[in-house]
């Protein structure tokens, strides 16, 4: 009895695809694993190496380091704060200013694009900016992490590419209806834009998540403003200096503090503690990421 190759390639491409599959899981997810791992190993254990998939001591004194000084709860709180509310603004005013700009009735649209498109390749640098900061009154003020970031010129474009792909139809029939700009910018232009509005919901949240730069150049010498990464930040350089120093604030010895606690351990812990919200969001907002990437991809 011959085989019958028409049964039997779609047995071999799936059983293929799924190993490929598989190995591609195995690689990505390693290197997360092995952070999770080192992160509850005891520092001077770790230094030995071969820590892969499992702690071989384990210790929760890396994170008793982190969050020593009470320090990082506050600096979650603002870093919270400043990713849902400019995640929210940027969304907003990056859209109403990507559907003005889809519009071809709109006498000023070409001007204005190449205008915000050019803020992608040219900038002031960096001291311009910090007295731009300044004269702003915006140093040491929790709007420095809000109102730079209002409008990104790539994410317009990534939004008002996908509202071109609407049927205009729906906009014509809005207006025949009554409807204004605004009332139909939010009554059909925003709920069909849900998959693309997800996606640079998702690159402004972990941006602004991630972000410590401006911290350290506009409110560092206010500690309630310090973000999570900032704190973060500090704590890495100064466990870089003395292995003990976090440790001994939590209040072990300094013998202890020696063994427990090195610069990889508390890298590790710090990777996890900054790294887990936005892991915790990103599963909620996936479903519509890869579609949003699909109709919103940028072309011309």
């Amino acid at each position: 009895m011959g085989i019958n190759k028409s049964r039997l390639e779609p047995i071999v491409f799936h059983t293929l695809n799924g190993i490929l599959m598989i190995a591609i899981a195995i690689v990505t997810l390693y290197p997360f694993v092995n952070t999770l791992a080192v992160s509850f190993n005891a520092g001077n254990d770790t230094i030995r190496g071969g820590i892969y998939l499992w702690p071989r001591v384990w210790t929760d004194q890396n994170y008793r380091a982190v969050f020593a000084g009470g320090t990082i709860f506050s600096a979650f709180g603002i870093s919270v704060a400043r990713t849902v509310l400019g995640t929210v603004l940027s969304l907003f005013l990056t859209s109403m200013l990507a559907y003005t700009l889809s519009r071809k009735d709109y006498i000023l649209r070409k001007p204005i694009t190449i205008t915000v498109v050019l803020t992608m390749y040219f900038s002031a640098g960096l001291i311009p900016t910090y007295f731009l900061m300044k004269d702003l009154h915006l140093l040491n003020n929790f709007l420095v992490y809000i109102i730079p970031g209002l409008i990104s010129a790539f994410n317009m474009i990534v939004i008002r590419t996908y509202i071109q792909t609407l049927p205009e139809g729906l906009i014509e029939s809005a207006k025949i209806d009554g409807a204004g700009d605004f009332r139909t910018f939010i009554s059909i232009i925003l709920p069909l834009c849900q998959p693309v509005l997800a996606t640079v919901a998702l690159f402004i949240a972990v941006g602004q998540w991630n972000s410590w730069f401006d911290t350290f150049l506009y409110a560092s010498s206010k500690q309630n403003l310090s973000t999570l990464q900032y704190e973060l930040m500090k704590l890495l350089s100064s466990s870089m200096n003395s292995n003990s120093s976090a440790a001994v604030a939590n209040g072990a010895d300094l013998g202890a503090a020696r063994n427990m606690v090195t610069p990889v351990s508390i890298r590790a812990a710090i990777t996890i503690v900054a790294a887990l919200p936005i892991l915790v969001v990103y599963p909620f907002l996936q479903k519509y990421f890869v579609h949003g990437l699909q109709l919103g991809g940028v072309k011309e």
